[in-house]
């Protein structure tokens, strides 16, 4: 990429440029501005947020991308969240809908129950036991791994239809590691996150990220990469966190990733289903989950607006959403990273630029000690 000017290096107006502006570029331009550094952020979307980005639809704050629940055990992480919004105390409880039947998620006695019949812990661990004895030796693939965890019937009930429409070929197929460690709990217990901390901003996480880049400049609608010269040339350093692969022109070919459609839908009724979020693992049902918003912020209005989701191919234009972590993806990517760690100017950041699935406030995490790196 383009070096920044030397000749103008006492002109420059800023002392980062900062790539986009979702939780890494928010956190780590309101951190350097909090220490007096000069930050512009730069934003391809019209709006700022990244896939956080949340819009009020006929007074129910609508996640645009996706469901997003804040949880850490991170008190740093948290304490520095609650300096910009306030957070509610809504607890993530998701149902997987089987045929006309709901489940409890996570695996709990609930679920067991539910499946089986039993009632105790004792019961369920020995049906599960049972039938891990299926896998002999050390899982080759997502199947076999799911199996060697949960047993085969909740892995055919509720992993193999699901896997196969997020990720778009069969478990078999799949690494193991995509899924080493499928959470069970043999206590009645729905809470799908165990973090001390939890909630939904209130009033939606465009107030998060209001708060963040609050007094800094912003510029949407701007795409870096068609003219990265000019942008260099505004600061010493450039904090980049889109995709690795086209920030040096895909010369080692481009990584892959699976996207996300969205289907948004109002309803006149009061509720469409009993909490935020409903898994749908069947493969005859084409879309991965449904999300009914009202429920992150525990609304009461006689209508409601929900969301379909739908897994698919990423194709150029989409928006990447989930890194495919296999080895030749793996590979190309530290040929990107080895580029980029050469580069004295430039810090990468986020779940584009580290090629990972990130949680939020890992994200966070992960921008606060790239801040503390800097002199």
């Amino acid at each position: 990429m383009d070096q920044p000017c030397v000749l103008c290096m006492n002109h420059m107006q800023y002392d980062y440029v900062i790539v986009g502006s979702g939780l890494f570029g928010a956190v780590f331009a309101q951190q350097m501005t909090e220490r007096g550094k000069r930050c512009l952020v730069l934003e391809k979307r019209n709006h700022t947020g990244g896939n956080l980005h949340c819009e009020n639809q006929d007074g129910i704050w609508v996640h645009q991308y996706g469901p997003h629940i804040f949880h850490t055990n991170n008190e740093g992480v948290w304490n520095y969240v609650n300096r910009f919004v306030s957070f509610n105390n809504y607890i993530h409880s998701p149902l997987a809908k089987v045929g006309e039947r709901f489940y409890n998620l996570p695996f709990n006695l609930n679920t067991f129950e539910q499946v089986w019949g039993v009632t105790t812990a004792a019961e369920a661990q020995a049906i599960i036991e049972g039938q891990q004895q299926a896998i002999k030796g050390k899982p080759m693939n997502l199947k076999e791994q799911a199996i060697a965890n949960i047993g085969e019937e909740l892995y055919h009930l509720f992993v193999e239809g699901y896997t196969q429409k997020q990720w778009g070929i069969s478990p078999e197929r799949l690494p193991a590691s995509i899924i080493q460690r499928i959470p069970v709990h043999y206590e009645r217990n729905n809470r799908y996150f165990k973090d001390r901390y939890q909630g939904i901003p209130i009033g939606g996480y465009n107030r998060l990220i209001d708060g963040l880049l609050n007094g800094i400049e912003v510029i949407t609608e701007v795409d870096y990469l068609d003219n990265p010269h000019q942008w260099n040339s505004l600061a010493p350093k450039i904090v980049y966190t889109g995709p690795l692969d086209a920030y040096y022109g895909y010369q080692f070919g481009p990584l892959e990733y699976r996207s996300l459609r969205f289907e948004h839908e109002r309803l006149e009724q009061a509720q469409f289903q009993p909490v935020a979020q409903v898994n749908y693992s069947e493969l005859n049902i084409p879309f991965t989950r449904i999300v009914e918003h009202k429920h992150f912020e525990f609304g009461q209005l006689a209508h409601t607006i929900i969301t379909r989701e739908y897994s698919q191919a990423w194709k150029s234009g989409q928006e990447p959403y989930y890194p495919i972590g296999n080895a030749t993806n793996l590979k190309r990517y530290g040929q990107y990273k080895t580029l980029a760690d050469q580069e004295n100017q430039l810090i990468i950041g986020g779940r584009l630029a580290d090629y990972r699935y990130y949680d939020m406030h890992q994200v966070i995490a992960s921008a606060l000690h790239k801040v503390q790196q800097e002199p």
